[in-house]
């Protein structure tokens, strides 16, 4: 079982374990030594204020194992993905917590690919990484820890400019009859990684002036990443759409790899209905393959039953962008995607891109010719609540009594009529209660049921 790794790479409170620097500088060593003879690698980052040093603690670790490091500056996840491909790097790294808050980071690693990497590879190079740090404590050599490592000073590899400019290319690549035909829309960048890209895209996007791009939340200062804004709070991004009577509203997370939306009306738009409105989009131009759509375990039974009217079936992979993924290229499905705004469309990208998955969106609309609020109108949701408890180890929920039979009467009460998923995070010390039914009374009953079993013997 992988103790650094979850599903979506690295990720801690920066500073402190696995993110303190002999730690990192580790990572760097062992993804050297796995990638070869002097390996090229490529590293973005996002904008919080750790993620400089630990750009640079990475750079000193896969330089002492030989490789040479490249650095596109802050820049978006999927980015970094589509240039390691691009370029034939050995692998791409991101320094990213991606909707977590600024206080923590992370490392996310792609092959070259452009592929998150798969978990026996991560298992194996976190076998790696223990096995520095048990040597460095060994040898009683000085070694990169916190006291020694100067955190204010330590800068990461110079800039190649250009990275953002060829992203950005391959962006517009994607949609080249796209106008915004008059259309305003509202651009929250969760003052993250859209902020270095968003502003470019969108005026090139608006080149005619023919439409109008309000960007809100594009001033990072180290810390106000996520905060009160972004893919976490869609709500903020809707209230903008009504205050500037706006045509739709585009929602980033911190790192940019998921986008949500806000249709005219101001009402939110999330992952489900971005799938329903692409995957009906795919089989009218016969490119959905299979008819086939790969969602997860927290989409909404409402988007099935959508999906199934227009003879589309959907598979469920467990959460996680990389497991959508896996599945995908498993099933040859050519759309897939979570509620949360991760979507992937294979054959233009390797991993969730909410830029992409913007552009995509505004150019099925534009096409269509009606609204987003019209295009995604019967899309009929069950009610869905999802209860989050901090806990302070990850224990099997079956073996616990109290908490296997509070869900085992949920599922029974809701055989029929909704759905029952507890899982632990992958990202954060949380466990995840969702409940779906056609009854909100007995779903938040049962939500707040388990919740609290768990609370009493996990929380923290």
């Amino acid at each position: 079982m992988k103790k650094l790794f979850g599903t979506d790479g690295i990720r801690g409170v920066a500073g402190q374990s696995p993110l303190d620097p002999a730690t990192i500088h580790a990572v760097g060593l062992a993804l050297a030594h796995h990638l070869g003879s002097a390996p090229r690698v490529l590293i973005g980052q996002d904008t919080r204020e750790s993620s400089d040093w630990i750009a640079a603690a990475l750079t000193a670790g896969l330089t002492t194992g030989g490789a040479t490091v490249e650095s596109a500056g802050v820049i978006t996840t999927p980015a970094v993905a589509c240039l390691a491909r691009a370029h034939h790097f050995a692998a791409g790294v991101v320094i990213s917590a991606s909707h977590n808050p600024w206080q923590d980071n992370g490392i996310k690693l792609f092959g070259p690919d452009g592929y998150k990497l798969p978990d026996s590879t991560e298992l194996a190079i976190e076998t790696e990484i223990f096995r520095h740090l048990e040597a460095a404590a060994k040898s009683g050599a000085p070694g990169l820890d916190s006291e020694t490592w100067d955190r204010t000073t330590a800068t990461p590899p110079p800039v190649n400019q250009a990275d953002r400019a060829e992203y950005i290319r391959s962006l517009l690549a994607a949609v080249p009859d796209l106008s915004l035909d008059g259309r305003k829309i509202v651009v929250d960048c969760a003052n993250g990684a859209a902020s270095a890209i968003a502003p470019q895209l969108f005026a090139e996007l608006n080149s005619n002036g023919g439409g109008k791009v309000i960007l809100t939340h594009s001033s990072p200062n180290g810390r106000n990443i996520n905060e009160n804004c972004g893919a976490l709070y869609p709500a903020i991004v809707a209230a903008e759409v009504v205050k500037h009577q706006a045509s739709m509203g585009i929602t980033f997370d911190g790192d940019a790899d998921r986008a949500l939306f806000a249709d005219e009306n101001g009402k939110v738009v999330n992952g489900d209905a971005v799938l329903l409105l692409a995957a009906r989009h795919l089989k009218a131009l016969n490119l959905l393959s299979n008819d086939t759509v790969v969602a997860t375990t927290m989409s909404n039974m409402g988007l099935e039953a959508a999906l199934k009217r227009s003879q589309i079936k959907m598979l469920r992979a467990p959460v996680g962008d990389k497991y959508v993924l896996e599945q995908m290229l498993s099933t040859g499905a050519a759309l897939g995607g979570e509620q949360s705004g991760h979507i992937i469309f294979s054959g233009r990208s390797t991993t969730g891109d909410g830029l992409l998955t913007a552009l995509l969106l505004l150019d099925i609309v534009h096409h269509s010719g009606e609204t987003l609020a019209q295009l995604t109108a019967d899309l009929k949701t069950f009610p869905q609540v999802i209860v989050n408890v901090h806990v302070r180890e990850k224990r099997p929920l079956d073996s616990i009594p109290a908490v296997a039979a509070a869900i085992a009467a949920a599922e029974l009460a809701l055989a029929d009529s909704g759905r029952v998923v507890i899982r632990y995070s992958g990202t954060e010390a949380l466990a995840r209660v969702m409940i779906e039914a056609e009854s909100e009374p007995l779903m938040h009953h049962h939500a707040n049921t388990i919740a609290a079993a768990i609370r009493t013997e996990l929380g923290v």
